[in-house]
């Protein structure tokens, strides 16, 4: 777990191209933590999931998809993901993470953060939780996030992309309040495309 000063001496594969952008305006964000993708790649390698997706999807035809049966294999591929574990100790220094990012329900500064939101760097979609110590919420939502990369959509275009169903281990942003909105006077004012804001202040720059 990274914070943005970390995760900006860090290659963007590790933590994201967008993670770059926000550390280089630390002093405007809010807080939040950088969740590196190595953490994502321990939880599928300590759970055995890449045997048991290949396994999953073994008889799937790239150029002639069924796409009933694609639909059903998605399904079964995200029950496996959101049924599975991480290991005590990833659970742990999550935790950890969180409440030294004030982001376990205690805050910084005396400010209660009760409410983060979770999505990939570079990406809108997104996944809220509501956090009270040790911060079960947010991880549940961390395997949300997870578990979309397997729905039938996010399948189907690898598929159409790669000629496979797999995926690399990416990082993930946890900031305080709910998802930012496109505000384009502080996009403007930044001289980047998009900036999100929430009631915090700045929480992404895609």
């Amino acid at each position: 777990m990274l914070t943005f000063a970390e995760a900006a001496r860090q290659p963007e594969g590790r933590v994201g191209a967008e993670s770059h952008r926000l550390a280089a305006r630390e002093p405007e964000l809010p807080g939040g933590m950088v969740v590196p993708a190595g953490f994502e790649e321990g939880f599928y390698r300590g759970a055995n999931l890449p045997e048991q997706i290949r396994r999953l999807f073994s008889l799937i035809n790239p150029a002639r998809i069924d796409e009933d049966h694609l639909e059903a294999l998605c399904f079964r591929a995200q029950e496996v993901v959101r049924t599975s574990y991480l290991l005590d100790d990833a659970v742990q220094v999550f935790y950890r993470a969180l409440a030294n990012a004030g982001l376990a329900g205690s805050g910084i500064a005396g400010v209660a953060i009760r409410d983060v939101h979770l999505r990939r760097p570079g990406e809108l979609g997104s996944e809220s939780a509501h956090v009270t110590p040790p911060g079960t919420a947010a991880l549940h939502a961390l395997k949300r996030l997870w578990t979309a990369d397997w729905t039938f959509d996010a399948v189907l275009t690898r598929l159409d992309d790669t000629g496979g169903v797999g995926l690399e281990a990416r990082p993930t942003l946890i900031l305080p309040g709910p998802p930012g909105v496109p505000d384009n006077a502080k996009a403007e004012a930044l001289g980047v495309p998009v900036a999100l804001v929430n009631g915090f202040g700045l929480v992404g720059l895609p």
